[in-house]
């Protein structure tokens, strides 16, 4: 059986980034429920690391992940330049095409730049290095906006749905080709 695990980063005793009141936590939980929702309606098996505002920690979500099909973990990146724009899907090289079309669908609704190779990057990039979630559990990474950005953050809160449905899209499309 083929099982999609959907993830939220950080977890509700840790907010990840934040914008004014708006935690990371939250806009991610609220990403997997969305993504989980549309899988679930096109009839892919989900586990998942919580539900509502329920975000269980790493540890839990790397157990979850394991086995499965396909693990995806939701996070929004941040940086001191509040300019900084952009989605990137961060997973090891057997993941990249898959990485690039989630940050090609999230591109695609919000507009947004794709970072790194059309999207992709790999775990040891940048300031990231042994990604738990990637390195024991096989997973993807993905990185949705930047929470600094105002403008990136108000586009979110306007498209939201619209980005989990593209991404749920090429997921079930992602599953379904490996009959």
């Amino acid at each position: 059986m083929k099982v999609v695990t959907v993830t939220a980063g950080h977890s509700n005793t840790d907010p990840g980034a934040v914008n004014g009141k708006r935690t990371e936590a939250e806009i991610v939980a609220e990403m997997r429920n969305m993504v989980v929702s549309y899988l679930k309606t096109a009839g892919i098996v989900t586990r998942c690391d919580g539900t509502g505002t329920t975000n269980l920690p790493l540890t839990t979500a790397i157990q979850l992940a394991k086995g499965s099909t396909l693990a995806v973990e939701f996070h929004c990146n941040a940086s001191t330049d509040r300019s900084a724009r952009g989605v990137e899907v961060l997973s090891g090289d057997k993941h990249k095409a898959i990485a690039q079309r989630i940050a090609g669908a999230v591109n695609k609704v919000l507009g947004i730049p794709l970072r790194g190779d059309k999207g992709w990057k790999s775990e040891g990039s940048g300031q990231h290095s042994r990604l738990g979630f990637i390195s024991k559990a096989d997973g993807l990474i993905v990185e949705l906006f930047f929470i600094s950005n105002n403008a990136e953050l108000a586009l979110w809160d306007e498209k939201k749905w619209l980005v989990a449905k593209e991404v749920a899209g090429v997921i079930v499309d992602y599953i379904k080709g490996l009959d």
